[in-house]
């Protein structure tokens, strides 16, 4: 068998609910995608959400075994090696998830199968990316996912503590319908300062019990993460931002991290293992990010040190057929052999041909004044840009 080619299609999608952070408050429901397709000499084709410039890469590919995953991607990362697999991270992504699709499809089994899962089940937290939602929105969202028994949920906050407070409890009280004590994590996205961090953490604590704060602090800088980490209770989540295993390795070494937030953009399953395997190695666990019909809970099912995964469900699936559902506060996947995901090709064709109106604001800059206190202020007093 033998690489013979590939398609990428991209289109905009305009999403059931907009969604939005600190550094974009105001929230987004256009979103930007793409599908990738590997295609071989004997008419099997693998599929990945994501695409990108694969054009770069292809003489790479051309002619290869694809079942020979590993070596392909060993072969990518390589080529790269100059300008680094940074920028070049989301073609590298696509190519090696479709592969996988590809090799567990010949295999005629599920790819949670393939990569040695015992089965196709992964606990499920629910995340709104919901700084744009009211709060009946937000009560219903995370009321509606924990109605499925998930019993865990991550909230955006980091721009108004009494509002925060407040949201806080409404998560709280949404998912206790699954748990009388429910997992809370809460996310910054980068938004504040370490002091900023461990200031407002420390008031937080004083009414909720937090199993996670994500991304308090800048994404590499792991002394601030650190000095967050040493001085609050709750763990600190960090890396859904960071490309590569090079960029990862000196959190951890560091020990500014508590927990690896881990996603396909790590240079597809390969790198993402990759990643998940070096934390196991420090008793460090990881959680992976969301992503269209949950297709990374096939990895996350098979990995031993996995907390549990992202659920934003904010309608990203227009031109997907998959079977994946939540039950019992956990992502079943479904026996359909690869990712068991297939793409409409007469829904693709629509949303192409009838885009939604307007640009999107994807991917959300980080906001002007972030990291920095508010001018003439009281000594103590506590507010935030």
């Amino acid at each position: 068998m033998k690489i013979t080619g590939y398609r990428v299609e991209s289109y905009t999608m305009q999403m059931d609910r907009p969604i939005g952070d600190a550094n974009y408050p105001a929230g987004e429901d256009l979103m930007p995608a793409s599908l990738l397709w590997i295609e071989t000499d004997e008419g099997i084709s693998g599929l990945a959400p994501g695409g990108g410039d694969v054009e770069q890469f292809f003489h790479l590919l051309e002619g290869q075994d694809p079942r020979e995953v590993i070596g392909i991607w060993r072969r990518l990362v390589d080529y790269v090696h100059k300008g680094g697999v940074v920028a070049a991270g989301g073609p590298i992504s696509g190519i090696d998830v479709a592969l996988w699709d590809l090799k567990a499809k010949l295999a005629g089994e599920p790819l949670w199968q393939t990569f040695g899962a015992l089965q196709g089940r992964v606990r499920a937290y629910a995340s709104g990316i919901d700084y744009c939602l009211g709060e009946k929105e937000l009560f219903a969202f995370y009321r509606r996912l924990a109605e499925k028994g998930v019993d865990g949920g991550k909230l955006k906050i980091g721009l108004d503590m009494a509002a925060d407070l407040r949201r806080i409890g409404i998560m709280r009280e949404a998912l206790s319908v699954a748990s009388p004590r429910p997992h809370l994590m809460i996310d910054i996205n980068e938004y504040w300062s370490p002091k900023q961090a461990v200031g407002y953490l420390r008031e937080i604590e004083k009414h909720f019990d937090i199993t996670w704060v994500e991304e308090p602090a800048r994404r590499w800088d792991y002394q601030g993460l650190r000095q967050v980490s040493a001085q609050v209770k709750a763990a600190v989540a960090t890396a859904e931002n960071l490309r590569h295993i090079g960029e990862i390795y000196p959190l951890i070494h560091e020990q500014a991290v508590d927990i690896l937030n881990i996603s396909a953009g790590q240079t597809g399953f390969t790198g993402c293992r990759q990643i998940a395997h070096l934390a196991h190695a420090y008793e460090l666990p990881v959680s992976m990010m969301n992503c269209q019909a949950n297709y990374m809970a096939h990895l996350a099912a098979a990995l031993p040190n996995h907390l549990s995964m992202e659920v934003v469900d904010p309608g990203r699936e227009h031109c997907l057929r998959f079977s994946h559902h939540i039950e019992g506060g956990c992502i079943v996947l479904s026996e359909e052999p690869g990712l068991g995901v297939e793409v409409d090709e007469a829904k693709l064709k629509a949303l192409q041909a009838n885009p939604p109106k307007g640009q999107g604001n994807f991917p959300f800059p980080r906001r002007g004044g972030a990291g920095l206190y508010v001018k003439g202020l009281e000594p103590g007093e506590v507010k935030w840009r």
